[in-house]
């Protein structure tokens, strides 16, 4: 989108404002707005900020970095109340005007780049599948004296809101929410909602439903979108859900695990690599109709799997979610349709066109870009060195539910982390694949172990809720 085509969206929408949108190293956003007569100025040179006052991004003493806006990003707000444009945009240096190394937009920028000048694929396709909780109410407390969090949720009649009567009998127990039909799903307008808005963001929608959660869980997920565009779209996306949440008096989350023995949330990735315009994933006749690239790429994200754990399940939180029993895999191995797979080939995708594999592990904690980025980069070494993972210790294919396998059995497959701290120091023993091209830096991986070691400690340092039940009166 070029300054004209912007300048047109101004005037129809009458906006006075501009609102320019960053991601900080965890994923968070932050932003910072000004008067839309300076749109031409600061997309010429960028607006200056302390770079140190974002955790992770920089040392104080060269704080100094400037935010260049990305023109091709703009739209129109759709909470705010004042007219404002909203923008994506680079951290970057502010004497050379580039990406900052620690810059998670940048990183995504570079893995594209990357990927173009191996000569293995012009362009990647990715389907996100965000699921997430709708809950009625959230209290959550943390201090010296007491702890606790409570949800609740209408849809559950063992969870109801303190007000909610239920008098037309719609709450449901007793069973599972995957697909449940109205009216017992209580929010699939306000599903349709964010999906219409998701829509009119230029994001196409392959379907939405209610999730196996019973309190209010969902999932929304896209159709195939070129690599760079997606996780653009996504940040966007997670801020329709949770405003669209607010608006209708709910708050949304995408924690891995909020309900203990419930459902967690995950986010799986499709993905597909083309050169071209062909797929190269596709070979009819293999095994899944599968290309010897689309092999070596699966080696690569399953060699290197418990090193990816650390972006694309970056939280203490997620190694609750990942359990046998829950749909969530374990183990690091592939198979067709088979879902206790961290890869799954995806058995209704049998056409050239739509072929693609599916990495079930991660979840919607991570940064986007930065999880992503990884995931790319995994599977192009896998490409590049010809990592086969049929031929690797235990990577399968499996067609079966390994969890019914003996336990001498299982105990040969490759296990992902079972904590955050173990992720941490997968990454910190495996993580050259990364840096190749530059695209990640030793920089941004020690900082992202410190930045998440932080989280570590200050989780493992509080006393537990259940520990006072198993210790209080010893």
């Amino acid at each position: 989108m070029n300054f004209e085509s912007i300048k047109k969206i101004i005037e129809e929408n009458q906006i006075k404002t501009v609102d320019l949108k960053y991601s900080d190293l965890i994923g968070n956003w932050y932003h910072i707005s000004f008067p839309v007569r300076r749109l031409e100025y600061v997309l010429e040179n960028g607006i200056p900020f302390d770079g140190s006052s974002i955790p992770g991004m920089k040392s104080v003493e060269s704080g100094d970095m400037i935010l260049l806006p990305d023109p091709s990003t703009a739209m129109v707000d759709p909470f705010t109340y004042h007219p404002t444009l909203r923008m994506l945009s680079y951290i970057c240096d502010a004497d050379t005007r580039k990406g900052v190394k620690k810059d998670p937009r940048s990183v995504a920028k570079r893995a594209k780049e990357f990927m173009q000048k191996s000569g293995i694929a012009d362009e990647s396709y990715w389907i996100p599948e965000f699921e997430f909780y709708l809950f009625n109410e959230a209290e959550i407390y943390n201090g010296k004296f007491s702890a606790g969090y409570k949800f609740t949720s209408a849809e559950n009649k063992e969870d109801l809101p303190g007000s909610y009567e239920d008098i037309d009998g719609t709450a449901v127990s007793n069973r599972r929410g995957y697909h449940i039909d109205v009216p017992f799903d209580k929010y699939a307008d306000i599903r349709e909602e964010m999906v219409q808005m998701i829509e009119e963001i230029g994001c196409p929608i392959r379907y939405h439903h209610h999730e196996v959660g019973l309190s209010g869980q969902q999932e929304i997920e896209t159709e195939l979108i070129e690599f760079d565009e997606i996780t653009d779209k996504m940040m966007y996306i997670k801020d329709i859900i949770h405003n669209c949440a607010l608006e209708n008096e709910l708050t949304a989350t995408f924690m891995p695990k909020p309900i203990y023995d419930e459902p967690g949330n995950g986010m799986h990735f499709h993905i597909q690599l083309r050169k071209n315009k062909e797929n190269i994933f596709f070979k009819e006749g293999n095994y899944a109709d599968l290309s010897e690239k689309a092999l070596y790429f699966i080696g690569g994200i399953l060699k290197h799997g418990r090193s990816l754990t650390a972006f694309t399940n970056p939280s203490t939180n997620s190694f609750k979610r990942l359990l046998p029993g829950f749909e969530a895999p374990v183990k690091l191995f592939f198979g067709l349709a088979n879902r206790s797979a961290a890869i799954r080939i995806p058995k209704y995708a049998t056409s050239k066109e739509m072929k693609r594999l599916e990495f079930r592990t991660g979840d919607g904690t991570c940064n986007y870009y930065l999880a992503m980025s990884a995931l790319l980069m995994a599977g192009l070494d896998g490409i590049k060195n010809k990592i086969v993972p049929t031929k690797e210790n235990g990577f399968g294919p499996f067609d079966d539910n390994v969890f019914k396998w003996s336990e001498e059995r299982q105990a040969k497959l490759l296990s992902i982390p079972t904590s955050l701290e173990e992720a941490l120091q997968a990454l910190k023993e495996d993580h050259d694949y990364l840096l190749a091209g530059d695209v990640f830096n030793k920089e941004l991986i020690d900082t992202w172990i410190y930045e998440k070691m932080k989280e570590v400690v200050a989780v493992r340092n509080r006393p537990h809720p259940y520990e006072m039940n198993l210790y209080y009166s010893l």
